[in-house]
């Protein structure tokens, strides 16, 4: 019995050893991946103009993975009616938080023919999940309370450039 817990010992110090190493190099890759270690705003992206009534939006597009991940995450503050526009591939419910974004924002979650299903307001640096009521391709962050100074609610259809809202 005691030579096979001797052999037995080494083989799972040997095994114990290994995976410690490919958890040591996962840590140090996960670490250093952009998307994980981003330490400043992301480059302004392509802007497109939409609308909410009279009102004039410019809005950033964010739609890769790597953009949508990134957001307005190291801002410090955005200019007088600009804001970000996430753009989906399917409508599912989506959901944001405030990890690393420094300035109040509100998030409306917005349907195919861009008719704003609910709005939410967001703190910086915060967790806490914010999710559309339904499944939706696109969500429009803005300053905390533009929306609510407009009276712009549920309901409100948003037009954008030809073909990016769905004709109802």
């Amino acid at each position: 019995m005691a030579t096979k817990q001797g052999c037995k010992q080494p083989f799972l110090m040997i095994r114990l050893r290994r995976c410690l190493a490919l958890l040591t190099c996962a840590l140090g890759f996960f670490a250093t991946s952009p998307s994980l270690a981003q330490s400043g705003p992301q480059a302004r992206l392509e802007q497109i103009e939409l609308r909410a009534g009279l009102h004039l939006i410019r809005a950033e597009v964010a739609a890769s993975d790597k953009a949508r991940a990134t957001g307005l995450m190291f801002r410090d503050r955005l200019n007088a009616n600009e804001g970000m526009l996430f753009v989906f591939e399917r409508a599912q419910r989506q959901c944001f938080w405030m990890r690393n974004t420094l300035i109040p924002l509100s998030i409306a979650f917005i349907a195919d023919d861009g008719s704003i299903i609910n709005i939410s307001d967001m703190h910086p640096q915060s967790e806490q999940a914010h999710c559309s009521a339904r499944p939706v391709r696109f969500a429009l962050e803005m300053e905390q309370g533009w929306f609510a100074r407009r009276a712009i609610g549920a309901g409100t259809r948003l037009r954008g450039p030809e073909g990016l809202f769905k004709a109802r």
